[in-house]
């Protein structure tokens, strides 16, 4: 998996891009064919509430998946980005599925 990591008006520390890192690969337990992910992290100065945010663009097999979320804090904006992820890419994976499942049916003659 190709992994680029970006930084808006924060500074991106080691730890901070080493958290991301580990939270984005964890993403191959549940998916393995993703290709390449683009993190970036940073701050939006307009929203006072949750200035966090993270972002993450996974391309897979014929998609690109994206996820952004705000927080109070960078890390729980990485949580909830990583959290969010999970259940796209198992959304996915179950639609895969179906499509192969409905391609062998038809493939051995089987009736609904």
């Amino acid at each position: 998996m190709i992994t680029n990591i970006k930084a808006t008006n924060i500074e991106l520390t080691e730890a901070i891009k080493e958290y991301a890192l580990e939270k984005v690969e964890a993403l191959t337990h549940y998916f393995d064919n993703i290709q390449s992910a683009d993190i970036e992290v940073g701050m939006d100065k307009q929203n006072k509430e949750k200035p966090f945010f993270a972002e993450v663009n996974l391309g897979v097999p014929g998609r690109l998946i994206r996820v952004s979320k705000n927080s109070e804090d960078l890390y729980k904006a990485i949580d909830k980005v990583k959290d969010h992820m999970k259940v796209e890419l198992e959304k996915m994976k179950g639609k895969m599925r179906d499509k192969d499942k409905d391609a062998l049916r038809n493939s051995k003659g089987y009736q609904e």
